[in-house]
C-alpha cells in the first residue's frame, strides 16, 4: 500500500526505496492505482486513490508518523513502536488505508540514512577551524536528537515551533521537524545575527535556503535544481570538499591580505619618498624610466605572492580595512625612513651627482620594496615559515637585474661596487630590524 503512495520514477529517496522494498517482496493484490497525489512537504504525506477487485475506492496516506497518526484513531501500540523506532535514530514513516471516510493506520516504515563513517571527523575539523555546525532536519525530534549525537552535535534541540526570525540561534545546534520554508528562514536569521551562512543540501526544497546563503553548498548527489542554487557543487561523496573549501579559502585570504598590505606600504613609500628627494636635493630624485623598472620590478615581486606558502588562521577571517591600513602605513613609513636615509648619506656623505642619485634612489626603493616583502607575508617573525619558491625565484632575479643595470649604467649612473653591496647589505639589516618592531605593533592591531 506504501509504494502506491510513493511517486514512480522520481529521485525522492524514501519513495525510491519503498518501491523498492515492495518489488522486492511482491504480494498478491488486486488494487489498481487510480490517482496519485505527490508528497505535500507542508502536510508531510503523500496520497494515492486506488480501486479493489470489487470496485470499491481506498484512500491510501503515507507520511510522517505525526501527520498521518492524527487523521486516525489513536493507536498507543503504535505510538510506543515510533518512539522506540525514533530512539534509535530511525525515520520513522506510517501508513494508513481504507474508505475515504474512515482511514486506519495499517503499519510503520522505519527509514535508516545513517552518517557517513567520516561525518563526526569532518563535523570536529569544522568546530576545530571555528566554523559553528548546526543540523536542520525534517525528521521528528527523537530522530534528529539520535542522529545529531552520533556526529558530534552535542548542542540543544530547538523546540517544536520554535523556528522565528526571533529565534536566539547560539542556544541551539539541531533543529528538527523543519519545513522547507523554515530552512529558509533560519538562514535569514543567522544573517540577520551578523553571521556569515553556509548551507549545505541535497533536495529541490532545500533550494532557496541554498541560494538565500551567503554559499550554497549542493552535494554530489543533490538534484538539479539544488546544484543550480548552490554556489558551490561538492564532487565526491561526504562533506569532505566543505572543509577542503574552508581551508582553501583561508590561504586565498592570506595571500590576498599579503597583497593587499604590500600594496598599501608600496604606494606610501614610492609617493613619499619623491617628495622627501626632492625637497632634500632640489630635483627629481627618480625619471620616469627608473619608475616604469621599479613598476615592473615590484609587479613581478607581487604576482609571485599569489603562490606564496600561507598559513591558514585558525579562526573565520574578515576584512578589518582600519587595521589592514594602519599595517600598511606603519610598514610604509618604516620603509620610507630606510630610503631617505640610504639617499642622504648618498647626498650628503658622499657627495654624489643628480644622476648618481637617481641610481642610487632607484636601487634603495628596489631593496627596500624585496625587505618589506618578506616582513608583510609572515605576521609574526619573518623566519617562521618559509617562502614560496616562485617568491624566492623573483626575489632573487629582481635584485640581481637592478644590481647589474646599477653596476653596468644602463638606462642610468653607474654606481660603485661598493655602493651597490653596501645597500643590498642595508636592507637586508632593515628587513630585520622593521620585523623586531613590526610583531608587536602586528599583536596590537590584531592584524591576523
Amino acid at each position: 500500500m506504501a509504494a502506491f503512495a510513493s511517486a514512480e520514477g522520481g529521485q525522492d529517496p524514501v519513495d525510491l526505496a519503498i518501491r523498492a522494498a515492495s518489488a522486492a517482496k511482491p504480494v498478491a493484490s488486486s488494487c489498481n492505482l487510480v490517482k496519485f497525489t505527490p508528497f505535500d512537504p507542508a502536510l508531510r504525506m503523500s496520497e494515492a486513490t486506488v480501486k479493489d477487485a470489487a470496485g470499491a475506492s481506498l484512500r491510501v496516506i503515507k507520511g510522517a508518523f505525526a501527520a498521518v497518526a492524527a487523521l486516525t484513531a489513536p493507536s498507543p501500540g503504535a505510538d510506543a513502536s515510533s518512539k522506540a523506532l525514533e530512539a534509535q535514530g530511525l525515520r520513522v514513516m506510517a501508513v494508513a488505508a481504507g474508505e475515504p471516510a474512515e482511514i486506519k493506520l495499517i503499519g510503520l516504515i522505519a527509514l535508516t540514512d545513517p552518517p557517513r563513517a567520516d561525518s563526526a571527523a569532518l563535523v570536529s575539523e569544522l568546530h576545530d577551524l571555528g566554523v559553528a555546525v548546526v543540523m536542520i532536519s525534517g525528521d521528528a525530534a527523537v530522530t534528529a536528537s539520535a542522529v545529531a549525537r552520533t556526529v558530534g552535535l552535542t548542542g540543544a534541540l530547538c523546540p517544536p515551533g520554535g523556528v522565528t526570525d526571533k529565534l536566539r540561534l547560539e542556544d541551539y545546534a539541531v533543529f528538527a521537524g523543519v519545513l522547507p520554508e523554515e530552512k529558509f528562514t533560519l538562514v535569514k536569521t543567522y544573517q540577520a545575527a551578523g553571521h556569515t551562512v553556509g548551507m549545505c543540501g541535497d533536495g529541490a526544497n532545500d533550494a532557496p535556503a541554498l541560494r538565500q546563503a551567503q554559499i550554497g553548498i549542493a552535494v554530489s548527489s543533490a538534484t538539479d535544481v539544488a546544484k543550480s542554487a548552490a554556489g558551490m557543487v561538492l564532487t565526491e561523496p561526504g562533506l569532505g570538499g566543505i572543509v577542503s573549501a574552508v581551508r582553501e579559502g583561508r590561504l586565498i585570504f592570506q595571500r590576498v591580505l599579503t597583497y593587499t598590505l604590500n600594496s598599501i606600504t608600496k604606494k606610501i613609500v614610492q609617493v613619499l619618498f619623491i617628495a622627501a628627494g626632492l625637497i632634500m636635493t632640489g630635483h627629481a630624485v627618480l625619471t620616469p624610466l627608473l619608475m616604469a623598472l621599479i613598476m615592473i620590478v615590484g609587479d613581478a615581486l607581487g604576482m609571485s605572492l599569489a603562490t606564496d606558502n600561507v598559513r591558514p588562521s585558525a579562526h573565520p577571517n574578515q576584512w578589518r580595512v582600519g587595521r589592514l591600513t594602519a599595517a600598511g602605513v606603519f610598514m610604509g613609513v618604516g620603509q620610507l625612513i630606510f630610503s631617505i636615509a640610504i639617499l642622504a648619506i648618498g647626498d650628503f656623505v658622499a657627495h654624489w651627482d643628480q644622476v648618481t642619485l637617481q641610481t642610487l634612489a632607484f636601487l634603495t626603493i628596489v631593496c627596500g620594496n624585496q625587505a618589506t616583502t618578506y616582513t608583510n607575508r609572515e605576521r609574526y617573525r619573518l623566519w617562521s615559515s618559509r617562502p614560496g619558491l616562485w617568491l624566492v625565484g623573483s626575489s632573487a632575479i629582481d635584485v640581481t637585474l637592478a644590481c647589474i643595470l646599477a653596476l653596468a649604467g644602463v638606462a642610468m649612473a653607474p654606481l660603485p661596487i661598493v655602493a651597490v653591496s653596501a645597500v643590498v647589505t642595508a636592507s637586508v639589516v632593515f628587513a630585520f630590524l622593521i620585523d623586531v618592531a613590526k610583531v608587536p605593533v602586528f599583536r596590537r592591531l590584531a592584524f591576523t
